[in-house]
């Protein structure tokens, strides 16, 4: 494009456009071309623009460029050959349009800016520039709408996936509900199998008394008769015959001792008590810890999240190397504690007790902890969260969704549970928290947490923020459910700042 230098003087100037002025008068009678660029001060009959001004964005043709030319007010308006598009944007330092793209800077450009500031990077016309660009949006865009789709679709799937849960819980209900009918008749037919044996001892215990009752009544019938015969000794008459009855029944005499008698006292069914008690209560603990430990090794294996590919890229070292998966996060004010505020774009928590909010009644608001969750969840990939953390009794880190919410037990805080994981502040120094457990921290004061997640690897991992970025703690986590990031602002004035680190 050829323009007129701001160096140059007003007397080069003029003569200059005079001479194209002189050149072009034979032109003007002419009919012009579809290219030719108009005179915008012409009403009447339209004529050839000779300059463009882009002080005044306004195309002149010979007569009324002349004020341009002539007039002291006009000297220091910039003109440059005619421009069609003299609206179009232009460089702020060289008052030129843009003509060309800096693909490495990313920045629209004047020729004079191409040749100073941007020499030697890689440069487009504008044209060129937005084709190229288009094409990588059309492809982006590609992308992100086959990404919405199969996301479109997971949610399908996931919603349906409710129903065929719904299903096979029923499914395995009414297994369970029959084995627990073949397990209640096992029961029944050991409970008769124990009952007959008892019964058969009963009946054998009676068999036993009634045959030593007869015999004790048989003998008891044989003394009797002793009995009598030994009353009429006594009625004889003379002695005669009294020593002769005598020798008779001397010679039948029978034994007269007392016969032993066996009762069976059955101290051995007494015993049957005893083993049917403890061998049910082996029973019962057997069954008890045998399905307890069973289901729960299947419930956790079967609960986990599929396990992801590693990752290719190597694990990040330094702060740069984290920020390239830095989350913008903010709180969700449906989960604010009444006795917390919201700042800063939903990123600062403030404590502000005894100061209370009247929030509106929400089913994720925490009721008894003055804690708040975010509204962004983190889930697959990689993750990294830089937070302020300031006083004694502030506390951040994650959790799943379905962390109670109106619950006082200290499973419903995020220190309290073996689904949260966070660090904090108390009276002591800082610690990290897990399943109600904590982990002391051999550090003095952390102006920056850097809170890093890695589902790849299966880890919640706690850094002092440097450029070095000092590990304070690493956990290792079979992750069921997307992360939400949640602060616990346990006292007054306590704060979380969640920054936005990229």
């Amino acid at each position: 494009m050829a323009t007129i230098s701001s160096g140059t003087s007003e007397e080069d100037l003029k003569e200059s456009v005079k001479e194209e002025l002189i050149d072009s008068t034979g032109q003007t009678c002419h009919s012009l071309l579809p290219e030719d660029v108009l005179c915008d001060s012409c009403m009447d009959t339209p004529s050839k623009a000779l300059k463009s001004c882009l002080t005044c964005l306004v195309s002149y043709c010979e007569l009324h460029l002349r004020p341009h030319l002539e007039k002291v007010k006009f000297q220091n308006h910039r003109l440059v050959e005619p421009l069609h598009d003299i609206d179009c944007p232009t460089c702020d330092i060289h008052c030129l349009p843009f003509e060309c793209f800096c693909l490495m800077d990313n920045c629209c450009l004047c020729l004079d800016c191409a040749k100073e500031a941007h020499e030697g990077h890689i440069t487009a016309s504008v044209g060129e520039a937005r084709a190229k660009i288009e094409t990588e949006l059309q492809q982006k865009h590609s992308e992100i709408s086959q990404s919405v789709s199969a996301t479109e679709k997971a949610i399908t799937k996931l919603q349906s996936n409710h129903d065929t849960i719904k299903s096979s819980v029923q499914e395995v209900c009414a297994v369970i509900e029959q084995q627990f009918s073949r397990l209640q008749t096992a029961v029944q037919e050991a409970k008769k199998g124990a009952m007959a044996v008892l019964e058969g001892e009963q009946r054998q215990a009676f068999r036993q008394a009634e045959g030593i009752q007869a015999h004790l009544e048989q003998r008891k019938g044989e003394l009797m008769k002793i009995l009598a015969q030994m009353n009429k000794l006594p009625k004889a008459k003379t002695d005669i015959d009294f020593l002769q009855e005598y020798s008779q029944w001397k010679k039948r005499e029978a034994d007269v001792s007392l016969p032993s008698v066996y009762v069976n006292q059955m101290e051995h069914l007494r015993s049957y008590a005893q083993i049917v008690t403890d061998a049910t209560q082996e029973l019962c603990d057997l069954m008890l810890s045998s399905y307890s430990e069973k289901m729960n090794l299947i419930c956790k294996s079967g609960n986990k999240m599929p396990e992801s590919q590693p990752s290719p890229l190597p694990d990040p070292q330094t702060r740069e190397d984290f920020l390239k998966y830095a989350r913008s996060l903010t709180f969700d004010p449906d989960t604010i504690h009444q006795f917390l505020r919201v700042t800063a774009d939903n990123r600062k928590l403030t404590n502000t007790s005894p100061w209370q909010h009247s929030y509106s009644d929400h089913p994720s608001r925490f009721e008894y902890w003055r804690q708040a969750m975010t509204s962004e969840s983190l889930y697959l990939g990689r993750h990294y969260i830089e937070a302020e953390l300031s006083g004694e009794g502030a506390h951040v880190g994650v959790t799943y969704k379905s962390i109670d919410r109106k619950g006082e037990e200290s499973t419903s805080s995020i220190t309290g549970n073996d689904y949260s994981w966070c660090l904090g502040r108390n009276s002591r120094g800082f610690s990290v928290w897990h399943a109600a457990v904590e982990t002391p921290l051999e550090v003095t004061d952390i102006p920056v947490i850097g809170l890093y997640a890695d589902f790849h690897k299966g880890s919640v991992s706690f850094y002092n923020v440097t450029d070095t970025m000092t590990l304070l703690h690493s956990y290792k986590v079979d992750f069921l459910e997307p992360l939400y990031v949640v602060a616990w602002l346990k006292k007054k004035d306590n704060i979380i700042f969640l920054l936005n680190a990229k």
